[in-house]
């Protein structure tokens, strides 16, 4: 006959939960900019329960994980990125390409993104973003944790008109106007839509950009007014506001407007400095972005001549002004503009980041720290007790030699492995 288990039977099976113990040989504390040594990262479920000195020592139920031989660090974060596209020399491929196209791109790059330790990401434009962070959240593929702004908001004329450039009928066509919004009362509709459409962030472009078929990179776009009843209607539904913006002038009526953050900022001038630091807003660098645009400048027939002349401007400028944004103390944090250059090379914005000043430390903090909390996310960012268990390695010490954050051998994300080398 069987015997029923009684709740004095089943308790003790609840205290053999298994738990993961991590052994570190390095532990990078990016909140105290500090390396610390053989360490032990413990986990439960998708939370680290408690971070230990020592190796300590595991019970017979419990995983280790030996990564004695490695650096050990919080999952990281890019704050820009593109998951639903990759440079090319190819124009015609916005018009040749479906979004289910589009979708199966952006699950390739997804994993890429995954696999370089990047295991949150914000996603500042896409057409099929959302659907692609839904199918990550359910597990139907493999990725980062993504905040999507889904599609950018752009004036006439602006960075996000897809129109630029085209031929007059080609010029009205529905979907490549889908961006664009003129004037106070539709920029606060389409701040509605894309809460309606399941976006976790608002996009503007107050700038020119590079990438477009419009003739000033630099030139404002947005009146401040337009800005401010786009940021203050995201922030009734919950949202900030990323804004691209390369040109001094569309900085300055960003950051007055109330943005969370100046994504480039190439042409910052001292006063759009300043008042960055006085309104505490983020500076997103995407150094490797101008460069990468720059080299692929250099290439005959890559770009059209009118983009190619852009791409070599901002490539020579766009370092320079993170260097000063840092230096004067305004908050950084971590985004490379990845799709612009090739998904997985986001790692080397921390040594563009260090050749200009930024000490690793610090480059690490703004890729982890910062970001998390640019985003809002408090339970990301740092290896904490009763933070999500989102932790990568790296083959090296990164404080010795920035290249090794290219060498990630480990990826845990929300308490899963997903690369173990």
């Amino acid at each position: 006959m069987k015997k029923l288990l009684t709740a004095a039977c089943i308790l003790p099976l609840f205290a053999l939960a298994q738990k993961t113990i991590i052994y570190c040989g390095k532990l990078i504390d990016p909140k105290q900019l500090q390396v610390q040594t053989e360490m032990s990262v413990i986990i439960e479920g998708n939370k680290v329960t408690d971070v230990q000195k020592g190796y300590v020592i595991a019970g017979s139920s419990d995983k280790v994980i030996d990564l004695k031989s490695k650096t050990v660090m919080p999952g990281l974060i890019d704050c820009h990125v593109h998951m639903d596209h990759q440079t090319s020399s190819n124009r015609m491929l916005p018009f040749i390409e479906n979004p289910a196209d589009k979708a199966f791109t952006a699950i390739q790059y997804s994993n890429i993104t995954l696999m370089s330790g990047f295991t949150t990401v914000r996603d500042v434009g896409g057409s099929v973003t959302i659907s692609i962070r839904n199918a990550i959240n359910k597990g139907q593929i493999i990725g980062p944790r993504i905040f999507t702004a889904g599609k950018i908001l752009s004036s006439t004329g602006g960075h996000g008109d897809g129109t630029n450039g085209l031929r007059e009928d080609l010029m009205h066509i529905p979907e490549l106007n889908s961006d664009v919004v003129n004037g106070i009362d539709e920029c606060i509709k389409m701040v509605r839509q894309r809460y309606k459409d399941g976006a976790d962030l608002i996009k503007i472009c107050s700038t020119g950009g590079v990438l477009s078929l419009e003739k000033d990179g630099s030139g404002a776009q947005f009146s401040e007014e337009e800005i401010r009843a786009i940021v203050n209607t995201a922030k009734d539904y919950g949202m900030k506001v990323a804004c691209h913006a390369h040109g001094a002038e569309g900085i300055k009526r960003a950051v007055r407007a109330g943005v969370a953050s100046i994504e480039h900022g190439t042409y910052v001038d001292d006063e759009a400095i300043a008042l960055m630091k006085k309104m505490g807003t983020y500076h997103i660098p995407t150094i490797i972005a101008g460069k990468s645009v720059a080299d692929s400048a250099k290439k005959p027939g890559y770009f059209p001549e009118i983009i190619a002349k852009k791409a070599t401007e901002v490539g020579s400028t766009i370092q320079s002004a993170f260097a000063k944004t840092y230096k004067a103390g305004v908050k950084i944090a971590f985004g490379t503009d990845a799709g612009v250059y090739a998904h997985g090379k986001n790692w080397m914005e921390f040594m563009y980041m260090t050749e200009a000043g930024m000490p690793i430390l610090e480059c690490i903090k703004a890729a982890t720290v910062n970001a998390a909390d640019l985003l809002g996310i408090t339970d990301i960012g740092t290896l904490e007790k009763g933070k999500i268990a989102d932790i990568i390695a790296v083959d090296g010490d990164p404080t010795k030699d920035v290249s090794v954050m290219g060498k990630v051998k480990f990826v845990m994300k929300d308490g899963k492995v997903y690369k173990n080398e």
